[in-house]
């Protein structure tokens, strides 16, 4: 089966791990990200957020469970969708690059591509760069001064 794609990247002068700290911390993406709530169902492994850990993040109605597959700290974040949104098989992985100005974003997902599929791939589309920015503003609120390029692929 053939898979759909979203991604948006940015970069910023904010230093990375002002960026881990804000993606690593699930419960801080409601004051920055357009959720209305977002906290863990379960912590993972060592500190919270670690492998293995459940997050739930409400957006308008729709409340997503998630599940961390993989972290490598300050550099990396892979989580899977296992409840609230009518896809298969999605994955997402948060990268962040640091740059000689401060680092690069990027945040992508793939997933099965099914009809409810198609119909997620067109929200997110716009979804996906709205986070970036708003986690790039957060993050360089937190000390750096503004430096914002944000793409969408």
């Amino acid at each position: 089966m053939t898979t759909l794609h979203v991604e948006a990247e940015g970069t910023t002068s904010a230093a990375p791990a002002a960026i881990w700290a804000l993606v690593s911390d699930v419960e801080s993406y409601c004051h920055w990200g357009p959720w209305s709530t977002a906290c863990y169902g379960s912590k993972g492994e060592g500190a919270a957020g670690g492998v293995g850990a459940i997050r739930r993040l409400k957006l308008g109605r729709t409340t997503v469970v998630e599940r961390v597959e993989e972290v490598d700290p300050q550099r990396r974040l892979v989580y899977r969708v296992v409840k609230g949104m009518p896809v298969r098989n999605y994955r997402a992985e948060v990268t962040i690059t640091p740059t000689a100005e401060g680092a690069r974003v990027r945040w992508s997902a793939d997933w099965d591509r099914t009809l409810a599929g198609r119909l997620v791939h067109r929200q997110l589309r716009s979804l996906y760069p709205q986070v970036v920015r708003s986690l790039i503003s957060a993050a360089e609120a937190h000390g750096a001064a503004p430096g914002v390029a944000i793409s969408h692929i």
